[in-house]
């Protein structure tokens, strides 16, 4: 649990942190687009409206994955999507990730768009040889011939008790691979948005999607229109610390910063949205103002470790304070509900290493 008292340096709160340590400069801009027609949608449905929309759009965008005909895929996103485009366009696949991975690849080398589910993002390690040697190369070794425009999206995290080889977040792998966006949005808007874009990207793009996500609500604009890929978004304004996250662990850090803010000191809630290619250039306008950073991630380290290089590699000068990660242990994700919740951050979590950041000694 975060201390709001600091005995050894005679500091009563993390509020006396923040003006200690307090540097100048106005907030930074952000958000989304404000339409007047706004309407209400979950996560889910707003996945299944981008596919919906694009396949109706493109005939070139096929599905393909596990459990489509009767389930909608594992989650439900994909719907009824087979019985209105039919099964030519909305194909099931065998239990072989690496086969229907491996088949969408080439269908994306011949002009078609797939969208592959992978069940759970634990799976998604029996394709790595088509991700990773196939999907992220073609273009480059033969000389822009070829394009692979597919999308694989894939539920990744913990947090419903399915254990250790249904829980991961393994976006730190992935942003390993050259050639391969990797996208992870927090909000119903972001997900159709930056599916969208994904969709029409000619790179290949993995998609992801936290499980906990799928019933969250939020507003969505009619008509909405596709977000580009590559851009940070600032979900709160402040001047003390900048909060960086994505996907499920941006609420919590969200959660953090109303707590913080009640001890006045100021986060700046950062969303990367987009984990590959990083908007590099937002974290650093944003850590140059604050002279802080904190970094929230579900996974056990990888993309913590590239962004807070990052913004070291840039921004030393400018810090005030310890970049701090916040991430999940390094062992396997537990069954157990009380087990699975001291392995991946919570609220409290945040707060101590906001306040580690806070300090300068």
């Amino acid at each position: 649990m975060v201390t709001l008292i600091d005995p050894a340096r005679g500091v009563s709160s993390v509020a006396d942190l923040a003006a200690l340590n307090r540097t100048t400069g106005g907030p930074a801009g952000g958000g989304g687009d404000e339409s007047a027609q706004m309407r209400t949608v979950t996560y889910r449905d707003a996945l299944y409206e981008a596919l919906a929309e694009e396949m109706a759009r493109d005939p070139a965008v096929i599905l393909m994955g596990e459990d489509l005909v009767h389930a909608g895929g594992a989650f439900g996103v994909s719907g009824d999507l087979r019985a209105r485009f039919g099964p030519g366009r909305v194909l099931q696949t065998p239990i072989s990730e690496n086969g229907f991975v491996g088949a969408a690849v080439g269908a994306a080398m011949t002009g078609l768009r797939p969208v592959v589910e992978i069940m759970f993002m634990d799976f998604i390690t029996l394709a790595m040889d088509q991700l990773a040697n196939h999907a992220g190369k073609v273009h480059y070794m033969y000389a822009g011939q070829y394009s692979v425009p597919m999308v694989v999206r894939t539920p990744a995290g913990a947090g419903r008790g399915y254990g250790a080889s249904h829980s991961q977040s393994l976006e730190g792998l992935l942003v390993q691979l050259p050639g391969i966006k990797v996208v992870a949005p927090n909000d119903p808007a972001d997900a159709k948005g930056l599916l969208k874009s994904a969709i029409r990207d000619d790179n290949p793009v993995i998609f992801v999607e936290n499980k906990l996500l799928y019933p969250k609500k939020g507003l969505l604009p009619e008509n909405s229109s596709p977000i580009p890929l590559g851009q940070a978004r600032v979900r709160r304004e402040g001047r003390d610390i900048s909060l960086v996250s994505y996907g499920r662990m941006l609420d919590l850090s969200l959660e953090a910063a109303a707590l913080l803010d009640g001890e006045g000191v100021e986060c700046e809630v950062i969303d990367l949205r987009t984990l590959k290619p990083l908007d590099v250039p937002s974290l650093v306008e944003s850590v140059e103002r604050t002279g802080r950073m904190v970094f929230v991630e579900a996974g056990t380290g990888g993309i913590g470790a590239e962004v807070c290089t990052q913004v070291l590699e840039r921004c030393f000068g400018y810090l005030q304070g310890r970049v701090v990660r916040v991430a999940a242990r390094d062992v396997p994700i537990p069954s157990a509900g009380p087990l699975e919740q001291r392995v991946i951050p919570q609220v409290a979590d945040i707060l101590d290493g906001c306040l580690e950041c806070l300090r300068r000694d």
